[in-house]
């Protein structure tokens, strides 16, 4: 895997096993994902102690937790506030017309690859990114991620304030990227202090994101079971 280097020391392999882990535990709570919990624990085993407690942690949640509560709490914590979104080009744009471009160029690096999104998701919801990074380009996909790292420190350092349980998954996502630069820790500090862009002008040729993808109609994203296979192809 090429550019600046993880922060945990973690192998390809096992970058590869945080992506996908975490694309799945941060997508809306369903039966589907509790069934899962095993396998992903399993998985975990594989990690450093310090990243595979992060998602050990979380699964500790999942498994204590009822499932109307885990799916009120996913609600109340990523549709209702602003900084704790799951969108990574929201940060930077908000609803903008500069948010339109930054997603037709999350979709052309998915294209570039051979990756055909859904229509029914949008390119830059953090699940999709993760998901594409682990099972069909590392390179693009963690490079989309360090375009938008100020974001996804943002995201994390939100969850953290409202101790939310779903922090520690970011926590492990963020293990997997360089620490942050100077510049990146500035743009930081300025999203905290301003927040995401409020001019409101539509996304097209975009819909406007769903909050919750899991939740609405039409099912999630689908995902690939662990222990990571190769993706058995493109999706149309």
């Amino acid at each position: 895997m090429s550019g600046r280097r993880s922060n945990a020391g973690l192998s390809s392999e096992q970058v590869s096993l945080v992506w996908q882990s975490t694309s799945l535990l941060l997508d809306y709570p369903d039966e589907e994902l509790l069934d899962r919990v095993g396998v992903l624990r399993s998985a975990s085993r594989e990690l450093p102690a310090a990243v595979g407690d992060s998602i050990r942690g979380f699964l500790d949640h999942l498994e204590t937790t009822p499932l109307t509560e885990l799916q009120q709490d996913y609600v109340e914590t990523f549709d209702s506030r602003r900084r704790c979104n799951l969108f990574l080009t929201y940060f930077a744009h908000g609803d903008t017309r500069k948010r339109g471009m930054a997603l037709l160029r999350f979709k052309q690096t998915y294209l570039s690859a051979g990756y055909a999104l859904d229509d029914t998701e949008l390119p830059d919801h953090l699940c999709v990114v993760l998901e594409f990074a682990a099972t069909i380009d590392p390179d693009l996909g963690r490079g989309l991620m360090l375009d938008h790292r100020a974001g996804l420190e943002l995201l994390r350092l939100s969850l953290r304030d409202i101790a939310s349980p779903w922090a520690s998954l970011v926590d492990a996502v963020t293990a997997t990227l360089p620490p942050l630069r100077g510049d990146e820790r500035d743009a930081v500090r300025r999203l905290a202090a301003q927040g995401p862009p409020e001019e409101e002008v539509g996304l097209a040729p975009f819909a406007n994101p769903q909050f919750s993808p899991g939740a609405a109609a039409g099912a999630a994203p689908e995902r690939i079971p662990l222990p990571m296979p190769s993706f058995p192809g493109v999706r149309a």
